[in-house]
């Protein structure tokens, strides 16, 4: 006998995955493509958020909320412990382990958030700015959201829920973009991006609950609980280590510089590095189930992240490089004039975000592989040649930082990480070089064009200049990929798949 239509699901039903292996390739694919393009919306809207403040508001309001957010970058993995991860990976997951989990990350978030508001003096005195003890103790409310957050995020996409997080995730950005822009508007100052950073994690707090309908049993022990922290405490420490070498450019860049010098860093940082980290959090929410569950296929599992890695660099590097030679145009477009101090910044972040995307997905291959303990390992060391990189940087500033981070990412991070990554496990080396080349032959030969063109065309900002760059980067492109026979496949099934979209439109719309 059936259940009633609205019945509420068992725990287990909510825990299985058996139903996802039959069409695992198209779930995948379309889970990436669904939250791909709520991705573009959810960028489009942050990049006019970005604008719209940036002209709102001065750089000394974002480097106030990046002193905490250096800070937060570092205490919201540890709120998480690596437990999200154990949950999406782990194949035989039960009612029990997932509750205990549950508790784990509620007791994280809400001591987290405590902490933080005990230190905030502490915070303020460290950068002499007193206005960061209130601005600490409201933002310390979002761990204590977050943590009750966690698993049921973790289970929608163990379930391959794609449409439920893009439609949460859309809205609760959405949320916090009007809400800063209006207060903004009212003259509330940085008080703007304080409420934004609290609206979004209480929308996803709310929204995952009402959509994800797992509930935790009460506080207990669980067989089995320990190989899962083991595992989430590899994980976290690998993300201590990458969130320490991420967040200490700012940290020192604040507390030698000001939040002035600060401000303008974080805001092009973000401008530049929104769209990696935009883009590769779809990739692991789709990859990471999906890869999960064909670790045992080699020759599936080989191809599955051979086209995640290459549609990724189609995705970033050709634009990117573009990018890089057209800096200054887009910070006037984007900031206006005030901002021309941030071209240099942004030239140099964008040629960071040439390569960063596809570094972050070798992190797919040791925790889909179980290879946390590498993970680790790895991550340690490309953390300590961000350290010493920004060591190096800093005498000169934010540009000295921008420049040494994007000359040792292209030398030396990407290729290391690549054979640190695939030591092990099905994908080799040669497969992650071979993905990339294409995407990136197209981004060399794109920003030769771009330096040309513009050595050609008036320098200040006009219609006919970027349209001539536009238009010679496109072109030289789509010709190198083409001469490429993957890409070339690609080109033409997306030509394909268009045309039969546009013949299925003009029947609909036909009488």
């Amino acid at each position: 006998m059936s259940l009633p239509r609205n019945a509420a699901p068992s725990p287990e039903a909510e825990l299985a995955t058996g139903h996802l292996d039959a069409d695992l390739s198209r779930r995948s694919r379309r889970g990436g493509a669904l939250l791909m393009g709520a991705q573009g919306v959810r960028v489009l809207g942050q990049l006019a958020t970005l604008v719209v403040l940036a002209r709102l508001l001065p750089p000394s309001a974002f480097g106030l909320l990046a002193m905490v957010a250096a800070v937060g970058l570092v205490l919201d993995l540890l709120k998480e412990l690596g437990l999200s991860a154990a949950t999406i990976q782990k194949t035989d997951l039960t009612q029990a382990q997932v509750s205990a989990l549950f508790w784990i990350n509620a007791a994280a978030g809400t001591l987290l958030a405590l902490a933080l508001v005990l230190a905030a003096p502490l915070l303020a005195a460290f950068y002499g700015q007193p206005e960061l003890t209130s601005v600490a103790r409201w933002l310390a409310l979002g761990f204590a959201m977050s943590g009750l957050t966690v698993q049921h995020w973790a289970l929608l996409r163990r379930q391959m829920r794609f449409a439920a997080i893009a439609g949460l995730e859309t809205m609760a950005d959405y949320a916090g973009y009007v809400a800063a822009i209006g207060l903004a508007l009212a003259g509330e100052g940085y008080w703007a991006l304080v409420a934004q950073r609290l609206i979004t994690p209480g929308i996803l707090m709310i929204g995952s609950w009402v959509v994800c309908r797992w509930r935790p049993s009460r506080p207990a022990a669980a067989p089995e609980l320990g190989g899962l922290l083991r595992f989430g405490i590899s994980v976290t420490a690998s993300g201590l280590a990458s969130a320490t070498a991420r967040s200490f450019d700012q940290i020192m860049i604040g507390w030698l510089w000001g939040p002035a010098a600060l401000g303008l860093y974080e805001r092009t940082t973000r401008l530049l590095l929104l769209p990696v980290n935009t883009i590769n959090a779809p990739v692991y929410a789709a990859g990471m189930p999906a890869l999960s569950r064909l670790v045992d296929q080699p020759e599936r599992y080989r191809a599955m992240f051979r086209q995640i890695v290459q549609k990724l660099g189609l995705l970033t590097m050709p634009v990117f490089a573009v990018v890089a030679l057209t800096a200054d145009w887009m910070v006037e477009i984007l900031f206006g004039p005030s901002w021309t101090a941030a071209v240099p910044l942004a030239a140099l972040f964008s040629v960071s975000a040439i390569f960063l995307p596809v570094l972050l997905t070798m992190g797919l291959l040791y925790l889909t592989q179980g290879r946390t303990v590498e993970l680790l390992r790895a991550t340690l060391i490309d953390a300590g040649i961000c350290l010493l990189a920004i060591g190096a940087g800093l005498p000169w500033g934010g540009v000295g930082v921008a420049a040494a981070l994007a000359v040792t990412g292209l030398a030396l991070r990407t290729p290391l990480s690549f054979w640190l990554a695939t030591r092990h496990g099905p994908v080799r080396n040669i497969d992650v070089w071979r993905a990339i080349a294409p995407p990136a032959s197209a981004a060399i030969v794109a920003a030769m064009t771009v330096a040309l063109v513009r050595a050609c065309v008036p320098r200040n900002l006009s219609v006919e200049s970027v349209a001539a760059v536009g238009a010679a980067a496109s072109t030289v492109i789509l010709l190198v990929l083409l001469l490429w026979p993957e890409t070339r496949r690609e080109i033409r099934s997306g030509v394909h798949r268009a045309a039969i979209f546009v013949r299925r439109r003009r029947a609909v719309l036909e009488p």
